[in-house]
């Protein structure tokens, strides 16, 4: 067990070291003016297409105006197969299709799916809705020709993690209103960021410092998806940046009574609700949006939603996000498989297949989503 503990922080402090390497640099760079600290960043995280893949077709398309590549495995199938779009996460800043690759290849060659993996637009260039509206465009596309790539209308999953778990979780609600589609089938959220009205909930308090998503860097990932700069951060974080009748309106699904003790055991301490400015909040207020913070969905929508996968993992800023809105799920009637991994952080299911790197807890973690999928 010992031996277990300093392999996992060794691995910690090589991210977290790795990831403040990367920022300094880039912060050299943009000094030089050779190129913005954003740019670098994004280059050394961008990671680059595989090569061919013996068990799967690959393609780069355009679905709409919105670039994607589609997984379809070689082995001929007696009937049409499933169908997954994965969004990818990182922040709504970060990612692309090349990024996830390895995890694409693996849901496609493992569940024996069609996956789409989308190239939606980042932030702080495009802001919200931009990413949301580039997904549902993606979507609602595939969804139409389905069995153009040999897959069943009516077995489309929708999927994310982290931001991209935001993204599936608010275009599926979207598609709830949408007769002309078939139903999704199901969907699959990954540490799924969920709302951005409390920064205090007990998986933030407890997780606030843990690699490799902090609790101030989250709220920053937010803003700048909302309007493309970090202005009020310090009121998001405090919880300044919402009236207080805003906040007892969606208490009822927000509310740290709806998480089970068990969560709450390393620690928590209830925020007193404080009054926002209302420059802060006119500033802000579109983060109440469903599309936005798809936990604050009414509850005749989460009725209509598809059978759910959600993961979390216990060392994660958004795990109560991800756990509040289980419990709506279930309130609401929809079946939900679980899967939390106890000795999990955020992030976790991108190091399935990093050499000795890798933890094993992650490819455990995607191997579930996989049993799921095959289950569907």
């Amino acid at each position: 067990l010992l031996l277990l503990f300093l392999f996992y922080l060794s691995v910690f402090f090589f991210m977290l070291i790795s990831g403040l390497f990367h920022s300094k640099q880039g912060k050299i760079l943009e000094k030089l003016g050779l190129c913005s600290q954003l740019g670098f960043t994004r280059y050394m995280r961008q990671g680059k297409k595989l090569g061919e893949d013996p068990k799967l077709f690959i393609k780069d398309l355009q679905f709409g105006k919105v670039p994607v590549r589609i997984y379809q495995p070689r082995a001929p199938s007696a009937g049409r197969r499933r169908g997954v779009i994965y969004f990818h996460g990182g922040g709504w800043m970060f990612g692309s299709i090349n990024s996830y690759e390895p995890i694409c290849r693996y849901i496609a060659r493992e569940s024996e799916s069609v996956v789409v993996s989308v190239e939606y637009r980042l932030a702080p260039e495009h802001t919200y809705p931009a990413q949301y509206e580039d997904c549902l465009t993606s979507t609602t596309h595939f969804m139409k020709t389905a069995e153009d790539y040999g897959v069943d209308p009516a077995c489309i999953i929708i999927s994310g993690d982290s931001a991209g778990g935001n993204l599936a979780a608010a275009v599926c609600q979207t598609l709830v209103g949408r007769p002309d589609l078939p139903k999704v089938h199901a969907q699959v959220l990954i540490y799924p960021c969920l709302q951005a009205i409390d920064f205090n909930l007990p998986s933030y308090q407890q997780n606030c410092a843990v690699p490799i998503l902090f609790r101030e860097r989250t709220a920053f990932y937010v803003l700048q998806y909302l309007k493309g700069d970090a202005s009020f951060l310090e009121d998001v974080l405090e919880g300044c940046h919402m009236p207080v009748d805003v906040k007892l309106k969606f208490r009822k699904w927000l509310s740290a009574d709806n998480i089970p003790k068990e969560f709450k055991v390393r620690g928590y301490k209830p925020k007193v609700p404080i009054q926002s400015s209302n420059e802060v909040y006119e500033a802000v207020k579109k983060i109440c949006e469903p599309t936005f913070s798809p936990l604050l969905t009414e509850d005749a929508v989460v009725r209509q939603l598809p059978e759910s996968f959600i993961l979390t993992c216990e060392y994660d800023v958004l795990r109560d996000d991800a756990l509040l809105y289980k419990k709506r799920l279930e309130d609401g009637g929809v079946p939900v498989t679980w899967y939390h991994i106890e000795n999990g952080f955020h992030g976790i299911i991108s190091l399935f297949d990093k050499g000795r790197l890798s933890f094993p807890a992650g490819k455990k973690g995607l191997d579930n989503i996989v049993n799921f999928l095959r289950s569907l």
